[in-house]
């Protein structure tokens, strides 16, 4: 990635320029010819060289290190949105957005709720599933249950073979080797913290069938994709799955809606009708 210095520049500066000595705890002064905070301000309060950051702004500097854009980004009180436009106007990628863990937003609950018609879960980065509505308890069964070891996806999809019957044989390599490249590109983001360490701990033990595919070091974000399920009271039906973002780094909307003009159509209609059917058994 590279740096954009004329942008970079300009944007330190005009940022440099909304902020007021009172927003940082420092006298106004009576003699202050431009609006904002002065260039030795902005040092004095990010600890860094004066000499380094009027270069900066100059547009001739090197490249700053994420550690300095941090601290920039401090001094100059910006905002989530701002800094990761500052990291990658500097040429690097921003942190990780804000995690939220199991905590649900009570707008994510409310729109579950309004898809009466279309199967909808939320779930974390790690495959955690936190909330899905009536069409998708319906369609994939209770599988939210209250012990906690039950509600990650992938390790169920690893451990529990029951779980498994449901998808065609033929593609059960797929979905696996989706779910780990999935997991690898999380554990990535995440910076291979506590959480994440010990679900890839707990599947290498408990699956052969992983611990294989974990050492291929694929990775892949999965964003969208098609899957068929064989649902035991309507039989298969074809999805596709959009995985939409949400306003934290670790959770996800999965939506699960019928390919245009095929059968399934009527087959999700069907369920509708037939309501919260289990699909398969609720672990004890």
């Amino acid at each position: 990635m590279d740096m954009d210095r004329p942008e970079l520049a300009d944007f330190l500066r005009r940022s440099r320029e909304r902020i007021s000595p009172r927003d940082v705890g420092l006298p106004a002064g009576a003699r202050r010819r431009t609006p904002g905070l002065r260039r030795e301000e902005v040092v004095q309060l990010a600890g860094m060289s004066a000499d380094y950051y009027i270069r900066l702004e100059q547009g001739r500097s090197p490249q700053p290190s994420p550690q300095i854009l941090s601290s920039l980004a401090r001094a100059l009180r910006l905002s989530e949105d701002e800094r990761d436009h500052l990291y990658l106007l500097a040429g690097h990628r921003p942190p990780a957005g804000r995690q939220v863990g199991g905590h649900i937003e009570p707008g994510l609950l409310y729109l579950l709720d309004q898809l009466k018609e279309t199967p909808a879960q939320l779930i974390t980065d790690l495959g955690d599933l936190l909330a899905q509505n009536d069409m998708a308890t319906a369609l994939f069964g209770s599988v939210c249950s209250i012990r906690e070891s039950d509600r990650n996806i992938v390790r169920r999809w690893f451990t529990d073979p029951g779980l498994r019957e449901a998808y065609p044989a033929e593609e059960h390599d797929r979905i696996s080797r989706v779910h780990v490249a999935d997991l690898r590109a999380a554990v990535a983001r995440r910076g291979a913290d506590a959480a994440s360490t010990e679900l890839v701990q707990q599947l290498s033990e408990a699956s052969e069938e992983f611990r294989t595919l974990w050492e291929l070091h694929e990775v892949a974000v999965r964003r969208t994709s098609r899957m068929r399920v064989d649902h035991p009271t309507v039989g298969p039906i074809n999805l596709d799955c959009q995985i939409l973002a949400t306003p934290a780094e670790d959770q996800r909307l999965l939506i699960f809606t019928p390919p245009p003009g095929t059968p399934d159509i009527n087959h999700l209609e069907l369920l509708r009708v037939v309501g919260n059917e289990q699909f398969t058994p609720a672990a004890d």
